[in-house]
């Protein structure tokens, strides 16, 4: 059986070491951080919001950097994005950021009418999403962001899957016209992409080739799905992991190869299984190829409190239980 390097794609750069203990760790929240301030090195017209959590955004950084383009709005998450929306009217590209639960969780109907109805410039990071906020417990636990951010017209959503992914994502939404949502952890997680590794908004990345199951994985599960799938290959599986990071504009045509190829589709999210990755996944095979689907996440309930990798295995969003849901899915084929 070939090793698990072979079947990696070399176009990919993805960082030496990526099943070992000695990869580094950091949030997605600090590649955030510091691609606004490279941004606003470059874009004198970049003003960055917060809602005085700046600190745990990192928005701080850019703050520090250039503390006449920040704006600190408080405790106040819809009136931020109404500010948003009226700097971005004013000609600014602008992002903000605070808690998912908070922001686009309270805020989402300043969100939907103030910044996606008029298409406006201003890009906005939920962060501490999923349930690897942990100790926070289910009220901090965003778990429906993916949700409620992809049904607003106009809106492109990203999930990065480590801290260089969502350096780059943040970059990649500057560039971009119009609002982007970015969804960020807490909880450090292992970087294994490098400054090589390609990105494109509304392209999946193709992390492992295999022509058994199609997982396709979003946010820290992506590394989990390749964990998955080193096991799965040492039993004789061969599973494709593709790297959701843009869950819309979904990449369709992607999606309907592999599916097509390995003729089951596997999706992982730290996010409810309902109206995110798995629901943009289903939606798509419903209509254009319909293969035997598995959705891993949380599973209609809310959280609790606890360890935030614990938590991950405990509701099965871990490498064993991607594992378990691609066997499930090789299962149902035909």
């Amino acid at each position: 059986m070939p090793s698990i390097s072979s079947h990696v794609n070399p176009a990919m750069h993805l960082a030496p070491g990526l099943f070992g203990e000695g990869l580094p760790k950091a949030a997605t929240r600090e590649g955030w951080g510091k691609a606004l301030v490279e941004i606003g090195q470059s874009n004198p017209g970049l003003v960055v919001l917060s809602a005085d959590v700046s600190g745990s955004v990192h928005t701080h950084l850019f703050e520090k950097a250039f503390p006449e383009r920040f704006v600190q709005c408080g405790v106040a998450e819809q009136n931020m994005a109404s500010v948003a929306a009226g700097l971005a009217l004013g000609g600014k590209t602008v992002f903000f950021s605070a808690y998912g639960v908070f922001s686009p969780g309270r805020n989402w109907d300043q969100i939907r009418v103030n910044i996606a109805y008029n298409d406006l410039n201003v890009k906005f990071s939920g962060a501490h999403a999923g349930i690897t906020v942990g100790p926070d417990g289910a009220t901090h636990q965003a778990m429906e962001d993916i949700a409620i951010m992809r049904v607003l017209p106009n809106v492109c959503v990203l999930c990065p899957s480590d801290s260089i992914e969502a350096n780059k994502a943040a970059k990649a939404a500057a560039a971009r016209p119009g609002p982007v949502y970015i969804r960020l952890s807490r909880e450090k997680s292992p970087v294994y992409t490098t400054a090589d590794t390609p990105f494109e908004i509304g392209k999946m990345d193709v992390l492992r080739e295999g022509k058994d199951v199609a997982i396709v994985a979003t946010g820290l599960c992506v590394h989990e799905a390749l964990q998955a799938a080193k096991k799965l290959s040492d039993e004789g599986i061969e599973a494709a992991v593709l790297n959701g990071h843009t869950i819309k504009p979904l990449d369709k045509k992607t999606l309907v190869e592999f599916a097509r190829s390995c003729g089951c589709v596997v999706t992982a999210e730290e996010h409810q299984i309902t109206g995110g990755l798995g629901g943009a996944v289903a939606e798509t095979l419903g209509e254009e190829c319909p293969v035997p689907l598995v959705r891993v996440g949380m599973p209609d309930q809310f959280g609790q409190s606890g360890e935030g990798w614990a938590l991950m295995a405990h509701y099965g969003m871990d490498a064993a239980g991607i594992l378990k849901a691609a066997k499930q899915a090789i299962g149902k084929k035909a």
